[in-house]
């Protein structure tokens, strides 16, 4: 009888390489292949330890095109390891469509825990953690104004992953809004040497990154209406 094959979903690093589990090596080490956002940036991470393991290439780009393909190896009894460039995949990364399909399909599928940019950013802000909602990216254009103005009657914690060249705009529109007086706080290059979290009202923010360097990786925590 035909072993059944699986899928894994294996958090990475988001900056630091030493922040992936023991699990999380055994199986990359273990795994008939491991799909890869970007082939090249999963590279260094199996360099740093020493894993020499087949690279399949899976992205925003080629995950409808590749779904029948994967799930045809993993029906076939292959184990396939899932990782994003950083974090945890399906999270605002490729994944949600091949766990989806392998569900349907009744392929195994399993998550381990581990590295996320949101956790470590929401528990940094000192903003309410029993209740949040993560939201993403907001939308760049189409239905933009729509979002915001939801997000002025969110009750709970909101989470949002922005990039440096959004990053003023998306603060000026929160204030707009969402009001002066909300509570709110910005990470930047969590785990990695720059890591840095300023909290304040949105205003102060704003008037902060307006005065200092726009660089890396942003996480937004806001404080959800009163």
């Amino acid at each position: 009888m035909q072993k059944a094959g699986k899928l894994i979903l294996v958090p990475t690093p988001i900056g630091n390489l030493e922040d992936i589990t023991l699990r999380a090596l055994n199986v990359l080490k273990l795994a008939d292949a491991i799909l890869a956002e970007d082939t090249r940036q999963t590279g260094k991470l199996l360099n740093h330890y020493q894993i020499n393991k087949a690279l399949w290439s899976y992205h925003a780009h080629n995950e409808h095109k590749q779904l029948a393909h994967l799930i045809s190896e993993l029906k076939l009894g292959k184990t396939l390891a899932l990782v994003s460039d950083a974090g945890t995949p399906a999270i605002s990364d490729p994944g949600f469509l091949l766990v989806r399909e392998c569900l349907k399909e009744g392929v195994e599928v399993e998550c381990l825990p581990g590295a996320t940019a949101f956790v470590p950013a929401l528990v940094k802000s000192g903003l309410a953690a029993d209740a949040f909602v993560f939201l993403g990216f907001l939308p760049e254009k189409k239905g933009r104004q729509t979002a915001f103005k939801k997000l002025a009657e969110i009750e709970y914690t909101m989470i949002f992953y922005e990039s440096p060249h959004r990053l003023l705009k998306t603060l000026t529109q929160l204030q707009e809004y969402l009001g002066n007086e909300r509570q709110a706080s910005v990470s930047r290059e969590l785990t990695k040497v720059y890591e840095e979290t300023v909290n304040g009202t949105l205003p102060e923010l704003l008037s902060y990154y307006q005065t200092h360097p726009i660089k890396g990786e942003f996480v937004l925590v806001v404080d959800g209406k009163k």
